[in-house]
């Protein structure tokens, strides 16, 4: 299971066959698992930590730059993982001196309205939360952001490389390795609520230097030093 609504109607469906997921939001917060060691029941596999990430980004923007005070939140609010995202973020936002506006989408119909209240709320940062529909608009989202030259942090690498700023995020690929992994261990007989959640072993930061030259920053060096890849 690869979203958070298809394996809490498995989880519905059956109480009794194994149910592996890969790259969930928040299995614990959504009740799909008791505990990330001990997940109990019948549903195990790999967790994205998206509250975390959400964090993380968020004190990666504030890092980049500095005078950000006013930060837009693009959040689609009706997914279980977006409210865990949402306040993770008011919780952080206070000590890093940044006040958040979320604002919600449903489609991309919702995208104009949010960036347009953003300008009225003067915001000066972007970021979103994981959730598949923003990835979906991800293009709307990018050109939105250039034109309002809002310094942003996406979600996926590939999101950078297609004009976007900076993101931070979690190696899927190595996520999909692991929940094969447990797949063969529950067929050869391991059972799931003995198969601890796993978290990502490896984060991947990717900025976008001409994206920071068409928004007129300059990232701190400790900044590109610890990422992952820079492109040029």
């Amino acid at each position: 299971m690869s979203t958070t609504p298809a394996a809490q109607a498995a989880k519905r469906g059956t109480r009794t066959v194994p149910i592996v997921m890969i790259a969930l939001g928040d299995p614990v917060g959504t009740g799909l698992v008791e505990s990330v060691a001990r997940p109990g029941g019948n549903v195990t596999g790999m967790s994205m930590m998206v509250p975390e990430l959400a964090v993380k980004r968020l004190e990666l923007l504030k890092e980049a730059v500095p005078r950000i005070s006013r930060v837009l939140v693009l959040s689609y609010l009706a997914d279980p993982i977006a409210p865990f995202q949402v306040a993770a973020l008011d919780r952080v936002a206070p000590s890093l001196g940044v006040t958040l506006f979320v604002r919600d989408i449903r489609s991309g119909a919702d995208l104009a309205a949010a960036f347009d209240a953003g300008v009225s709320e003067h915001v000066d940062g972007l970021i979103m939360t994981a959730e598949s529909v923003l990835v979906v608009h991800s293009a709307q989202i990018i050109e939105f952001a250039a034109r309002l030259r809002l310094p942003a942090v996406y979600q996926y690498p590939t999101q950078v490389k297609n004009g976007g700023l900076m993101a931070y995020d979690a190696n899927i690929a190595d996520l999909h390795k692991s929940a094969a992994l447990y797949v063969d261990k529950i067929l050869k007989g391991a059972k799931p609520s003995d198969l601890p959640i796993q978290q990502p072993a490896k984060l991947s930061l990717v900025i976008n230097l001409k994206a920071a030259k068409t928004l007129g920053l300059e990232l701190p060096q400790s900044l590109l030093t610890r990422a992952d890849e820079v492109i040029e």
